[in-house]
């Protein structure tokens, strides 16, 4: 009896055991499910997988985090968006963006988020909605080694009109310095003046997206609305600074270390490592480059040497004119998960951008200067690029040249605009052939 008492009491003791670890195992397994980040950012991969880790160990929640290879956000949030686990946290491209995700995206008017941001109006609204807040405020420009440049000026043989950087304030100051300093590479000890051109496919965004950005600011600017609102609405384009985008695109690709035939092979990647091993003495870029830069093995570039030029090419005026700063970046909560999901979504991105632990990896870490008010002055990032940006914001004498590119009409009309410009210099398509795919392009796709 006693034996039977026994046996029947481990027997309940093992169920209950059993059970307990089941109850464990599917608690855990509710927590991993609950969080997924769909990163738009390659650059920032190993930084937001650091801060999951981090976030699990503070919280006891697990935060999935898939990021999407450069320039297909679009299709792997398509394929991701579909699944049972689908992304909880996504990210949108302004309001071309939103106007495609709008479907997902949830009213998160009184998340503890939209009231961290500073400006209320950098949000995407909806009629009373808030549906997608921009996270950080990047820019982008000419970004160039100072000692590279410094021992330029120092050369005996060198054009004598221009003798500093500060001197360089328009396309035709830069063209003067670079194509001289093309001539004296190898006294320089470098390759050649810019990086490559990348443009290989989906290599391309810095050309067809933010390089195109710089003549379709100044077409649109002095009209009745935002330049953005007026690309929104545009149904065709005149192009009219066609030849000021054609001269700093031939600027590069003319002072190059790679000959013009190969650049349908070469990458960001590839392009920063140039820059950083010294083999180049100028890339265009934003400040989110300090991570390809200081990462590179070997890299020779001394932080304090790194600085930024604004991208000129010859359209009046453009001496007063900053370098360009804006944001893509959105994040947007799905609103077909689970109310749970959606919360502890919100709860993610509120910790991040307000806990000492978030706010640390936010600057310190991704390299962010964001929108919110939860940052104080010494909580900002404090790499080269970063303080460039801050730089020039702080500029009062120079115009930012703002980001308008979220107003393109699609990510095919950039796509066959890079393209365009491939076959431009592989020497396939005369510029008049470019101009027209540009314009035509936009025409099409906006019907």
């Amino acid at each position: 009896m006693k034996r039977k008492l026994l046996s029947g009491f481990l027997a309940v003791i093992c169920i209950i055991s059993t059970l307990a670890l089941a109850g464990c195992r599917n608690k855990a397994e509710a927590n991993k499910n609950l969080i997924y980040f769909l990163n738009f950012k390659p650059e920032s991969a190993k930084g937001y997988e650091e801060l999951a880790k981090k976030y699990e160990a503070e919280k006891g929640i697990a935060v999935k985090v898939v990021t999407a290879a450069a320039n297909t956000y679009e299709q792997t949030l398509k394929s991701e968006i579909a699944k049972t686990e689908a992304p909880t946290i996504f990210q949108v491209n302004g309001p071309i963006g939103y106007d495609a995700w709008k479907d997902y995206c949830l009213d998160i008017k009184d998340s503890k988020l939209y009231s961290y941001l500073s400006d209320k109006s950098l949000a995407i609204k909806d009629g009373d909605g808030v549906y997608a807040v921009p996270y950080v405020v990047e820019g982008y420009g000419i970004i160039y080694n100072n000692a590279i440049m410094d021992k330029y000026f120092a050369l005996e043989g060198r054009q004598k009109s221009i003798n500093k950087v500060s001197e360089i304030k328009n396309f035709e100051t830069l063209k003067t310095v670079v194509e001289d300093m093309q001539k004296h590479k190898k006294a320089l000890g470098i390759e050649g003046v810019f990086a490559s051109t990348s443009l290989s496919s989906g290599e391309d965004w810095r050309w067809q997206t933010h390089l195109l950005n710089i003549p379709l600011y100044y077409e649109y600017k002095n009209r009745d609305k935002d330049a953005t609102l007026e690309l929104l609405d545009a149904k065709q384009i005149e192009f009219k600074y066609e030849n000021n985008f054609k001269n700093i695109f031939d600027l590069y690709t003319n002072n190059s270390l790679t000959d013009k035939k190969l650049l349908g092979s070469k990458s960001v990647a590839d392009s920063m490592a140039e820059f950083a091993l010294g083999k180049a003495a100028m890339v265009q870029n934003g400040n989110w480059a300090w991570s390809q830069i200081s990462d590179v093995k070997g890299n020779t570039v001394k932080a304090d040497d790194i600085k930024m030029l604004p991208i000129y090419t010859g359209i009046k005026g453009e001496e007063n004119s900053g370098i360009a700063i804006g944001t893509e970046n959105y994040f947007a909560i799905n609103k077909n998960v689970s109310e749970e999901k959606r919360k502890a979504s919100l709860d993610f991105l509120d910790w991040l951008f307000s806990s000492d632990t978030g706010k640390k990896y936010v600057t310190e870490k991704l390299g962010f200067i964001t929108p919110f008010n939860t940052f104080s002055d010494d909580e900002k990032p404090n790499d080269p690029l970063a303080r460039e940006i801050s730089r020039y914001l702080e500029d009062g004498d120079k115009e930012v040249v703002p980001w308008i590119f979220t107003g393109f009409p699609s990510e095919n009309f950039k796509k066959e605009t890079g393209n365009a410009l491939l076959e431009y210099v592989q020497g396939a398509k005369k510029w008049e052939e470019v101009r027209d795919t540009v314009k035509n392009k936009w025409k099409s796709e906006r019907k």
